[in-house]
């Protein structure tokens, strides 16, 4: 097992390199150094004004040196100023004085640069928005997986009931339904002061404020609780669940199909019994792959949810810096999605080993 998962970190670690790379490649093509420029600078620049201003920063260095100098394994760009106090480079700022000027800043040196959008560093812009998504990709893995996982055998138990049609329409449903398509309707059934169910429940007097949830999650990025998260949790849930609840379905009915199961019920064994000794556990197993498959999905996929219910989380943040050319953030919101793929891989693969029993490796 050690040695699996030391052949896994490497092909990860080369993987991770070379996407890392594709994106920087991407990110640093001159289009986008231009627009950056003139955003930085001025719109009316000429074309030797920004060559001069990337040629200062080390954006036109070949995208190899950039790449090194980004990742910290070569030493920063320096541009000499007509005095000492007006140099300055990658790794410091004009004025710095000459002893306290480090010679590499990169990823390895825990130094993810500056962000041009939010003015501040690029890693506590990171984690702070990788955070509130961490809150909220939690809330919706716990609501999501059980959900998926009891909809799922409930209908592969008996393939073909009523059961199984019933709770296979409802998956395919929600699978079906985008994101913004079952958020507005919850927002105009659940949190609207007008329309809906809050309009009846306060007339009622079931519920004191105006509505029965709020339609926005700004503040739950401070205080998260039941009324201003739920919405942009079930919205999410709904959708990853159907995918979940019909792999595991699938999976279901082919192993109450097996020999084993049958030669069980033949014997007189208990139906519960069969379930939930001998079936469950081979039917998680490829339900499990899809789970681990979903967290990447949250990340990033959660972008429309995100605007819809004004939360300023990881994917709010990826398209605040791809629509202002952010490139530092950019680049690092990258690097975290390719990381969390490849672990999320990780996990999946070494779980799938011990909840497959027929698998062994040497």
């Amino acid at each position: 097992m050690g040695l699996f998962i030391l052949r896994r970190l490497g092909v990860m670690l080369l993987t991770a390199l070379c996407l890392t790379f594709i994106v920087f490649w991407l990110t640093n093509l001159y289009p986008n150094l231009e627009k950056l420029a003139k955003t930085q600078g001025n719109f009316r620049m000429s074309d030797e004004a920004v060559a001069s201003y990337l040629e200062d920063r080390g954006y036109l260095q070949p995208t190899v040196d950039k790449f090194g100098e980004w990742l910290g394994v070569l030493p920063g760009w320096v541009t000499t100023g007509e005095t000492p106090d007006e140099t300055f480079g990658r790794c410091f700022a004009a004025g710095t004085p000459a002893e306290d000027r480090p010679t590499r800043c990169g990823i390895l040196q825990g130094d993810w640069g500056f962000s041009t959008v939010f003015k501040e560093p690029v890693g506590e812009t990171v984690l702070t928005r990788l955070a509130l998504t961490g809150k909220l990709m939690f809330w919706v893995l716990m609501l999501m997986v059980p959900s998926a996982l009891i909809v799922g055998v409930l209908a592969g138990m008996r393939e073909g009931s009523k059961l199984d049609r019933s709770l296979s329409t409802f998956s395919i449903a929600t699978t079906a339904t985008p994101e913004y398509v079952s958020g507005v309707i919850f927002i105009a059934v659940l949190a609207s002061s007008r329309f809906g169910l809050s309009p009846l429940l306060a007339e009622w007097g079931w519920i004191d404020s105006k509505t029965l949830f709020l339609g926005s999650a700004t503040s739950a990025m401070k205080d998260a609780n039941f009324w201003n998260f739920f919405l942009p949790v079930l919205t999410i849930s709904l959708y990853g669940m159907g995918y979940i609840a019909r792999m595991t379905r699938a999976s279901m009915t082919e192993v109450m199909t097996a020999q084993y199961i049958r030669t069980a019920r033949l014997k007189g064994v208990k139906f519960s019994e069969i379930v939930l000794k001998h079936a469950l556990r081979n039917a998680l197993i490829a339900p499990f792959t899809v789970i681990m498959l979903q967290i990447p999905w949250l990340l990033n996929g959660v972008v429309i949810v995100e605007t819809l219910f004004n939360y300023k989380g990881f994917g709010w943040l990826l398209v605040q810096a791809a629509a202002n050319n952010d490139i530092e953030l950019l680049l690092a919101v990258s690097v975290v999605s390719v990381i969390v793929v490849l672990v999320t891989q990780l996990i999946s693969d070494i779980g799938y080993v011990f909840l497959n029993p027929r698998i062994r490796i040497s």
